[in-house]
């Protein structure tokens, strides 16, 4: 039933996902877009708080999760095999100073498998970590446009993981990630005459990125008993700045607005030696803590910071995108409630309810205005099948961005889906 369950949903999420965008928000126009990855369904179902680990979830936020204290249910011998898949679908109310407008989009948020080997606990996995997608228009003082702006595409991570358990309570790991994508845009100005006629031909500005390069994520957890029926839970993470490679063409073509025909002429960005670019990734630090009775309920806080100041691609160093960038910040706050986790009369008391709130400095500044972000979730997970697994949902309703200055406000209703599956591969012999 469970693997009927997985094609099921994979395949919905692929036919859903396929020639669509990530996202559909104005604001991913700026560097390498917007933020995909926030977290697994059930971080973000608790404000994005990643500070939680145990035995039958994957934390992808903290390599440190992948090892941990053997289940008691296995005889203190071994922890499940872990495995997790994930996709959103986002409604969003785009509102101006001009106007309003809706707009939408659902796509495939991570997959993923984490395999014990005694203290050591492996994981891999690919996720998409930013998206671009956006349609923006400019209008002159007599309402008629004079630029138009399209971009599509992201950055995606393949990750491969290493945690280790030091002592009972103390786990530190790592992952490598290897990005990998690209970014298109154009540009389209107008042209007016004198009497503030539009011209006939236009031109247009293409680019595209190709982006690959490595980068790396460590991360400690560490848990203790502080009365016969709290547990401390804590973890840090830490991203150090890395570089990855952006191999780029740009061309300028004349159209004619009657026959939508033109010359097309490329670009030599080599000779400026923007051919290929190094692209910043700024470093990111976070640290959070949380108390909790285990198998019952867990009440957690946590801060992160980035670096977005330092971000830069070299191909847009004199552009106004370079200089929309600012340090960038979270406080995110969520916690879960089992009301009966071994229950076997009601399915309802092993349901977990999860509940959690955010707030973001999303690093970007324009107009002399960050843009800022807040949501509130909510969650439940479900048991499904006969070995710990479950199904997860959740839902997020915030605000992104402003109206002051000509900017945009989008308020949101993110949904979430995922699986979360655990199986025992590895068993010792009772019997030759």
């Amino acid at each position: 039933m469970i693997k009927k369950l997985v094609l099921v949903f994979v395949a919905v999420f692929a036919i859903h996902s396929y020639g669509q965008e990530g996202t559909a928000s104005p604001y991913s126009f700026y560097g390498i877009g917007s933020l995909k990855f926030k977290g697994t369904v059930e971080n973000r179902s608790m404000g994005g708080i990643s500070v939680f680990n145990d035995s039958i979830h994957i934390n992808l936020r903290n390599p440190a999760s992948f090892a941990g204290k053997n289940m008691e249910v296995f005889n203190n011998e071994a922890r499940p095999v872990k495995f997790t898949v994930g996709g959103s679908h986002s409604s969003i109310s785009l509102k101006s100073d001009s106007g309003t407008d809706q707009t939408s989009s659902t796509t495939f948020d991570y997959l993923a498998l984490s395999i014990p080997m005694g203290k050591f606990g492996f994981g891999f996995g690919l996720l998409p970590y930013t998206s671009v997608g956006y349609k923006l228009e400019a209008s002159n003082d007599n309402g008629e446009v004079e630029s138009r702006f399209r971009g599509e595409g992201g950055l995606n991570k393949a990750f491969l993981g290493l945690g280790y358990q030091i002592t009972d309570g103390l786990s530190i790991g790592v992952d490598a990630h290897y990005n990998f994508g690209n970014i298109q845009n154009s540009a389209i100005l107008f042209s007016f005459d004198s009497d503030g006629q539009p011209l006939q031909n236009y031109s247009q500005e293409n680019n595209r990125s190709d982006l690959s390069g490595l980068n790396f994520n460590l991360g400690l957890t560490y848990r203790r008993m502080l009365t016969d029926k709290l547990q401390l839970s804590s973890a840090v993470t830490y991203t150090p700045e890395s570089k990855i490679v952006s191999k780029n063409q740009r061309s300028i073509s004349t159209i004619n607005s009657g026959t939508n025909r033109g010359s097309t002429i490329n670009v030599d960005l080599e000779a400026d030696g923007l051919l290929e670019t190094d692209l910043t990734l700024p470093s990111k630090f976070s640290i959070g803590a949380g108390i909790g009775k285990p198998r019952s309920w867990f009440v957690g806080a946590e801060y992160t910071s980035q670096k977005m100041s330092n971000f830069s691609n070299e191909l847009y160093t004199n552009s106004a995108v370079s200089q929309v960038y600012e340090d960038a910040s979270t406080f995110s706050l969520g916690g879960f409630y089992i009301p009966q986790y071994d229950s076997y009369t009601s399915y309802l008391k092993r349901t977990v309810f999860r509940a959690g709130l955010r707030y973001e400095k999303t690093g970007l500044n324009i107009e002399n205005e960050s843009i800022n972000e807040f949501g509130i979730s909510f969650g439940v997970g479900l048991p499904v099948g006969n070995f710990l697994s479950n199904a997860n949902l959740g839902v997020e309703v915030g605000r992104r961005g402003t109206t002051n200055n000509g900017l945009i406000q989008e308020n949101f209703v993110n949904f979430q889906i995922s699986l979360s599956l655990n199986d025992r591969w590895f068993q010792k012999r009772k019997y030759d």
